[in-house]
């Protein structure tokens, strides 16, 4: 057998968590598939499993199981079971706090000449007009009304 780059040496309390998570299936799928790849590539355990078998046992790949035993490795026990949280949004959030407080004056005011109130549509693209934003959908400007319990009527 070729000598394994990352070693994976679980302590008795991160084998009795392992166990725990992978026993009650209350856990998100990835955290119990990196579990059991995490026992099977134990370093204590005997006998010794290859890569192949733990990727066959655990029906994934051998890639899978390599960056398991690698993040746990370089990372640690946390690292290596559980996903790393997103640092930012995919996306930046187009509409701001200061976007919501513009639409909510907006629609405290006296609606436009020829109006006699102001509607999700008209309040959008009067948002727009004014410079606001630089797109709104009204279905938008109705969820910043919903959100701080403000109608329109």
């Amino acid at each position: 057998m070729p000598k394994l780059k990352y070693a994976v040496k679980l302590s008795d309390s991160e084998k009795e968590l392992l166990f725990k998570l992978t026993k009650t299936g209350k856990s998100k799928a990835k955290e119990i598939l990196h579990a059991n790849i995490l026992l099977a590539t134990d370093d204590n355990r005997k006998p010794k499993l290859t890569i192949g078998e733990v990727a066959e046992k655990c029906n994934t790949t051998q890639t899978t199981v390599q960056n398991i035993r690698k993040k746990y490795a370089e990372g640690g026990f946390e690292v290596a079971l559980y996903r790393k949280k997103r640092e930012t949004a995919p996306v930046e959030a187009k509409i701001t706090g200061e976007v919501e407080a513009c639409v909510i004056a907006t629609a405290c005011s006296e609606p436009p000449k020829g109006y006699s109130q102001w509607s999700l549509r008209l309040l959008a693209d009067r948002v727009v007009e004014l410079e606001y934003i630089d797109s709104i959908s009204y279905v938008s400007v109705g969820t910043i009304l919903k959100k701080h319990n403000l109608s329109l009527t």
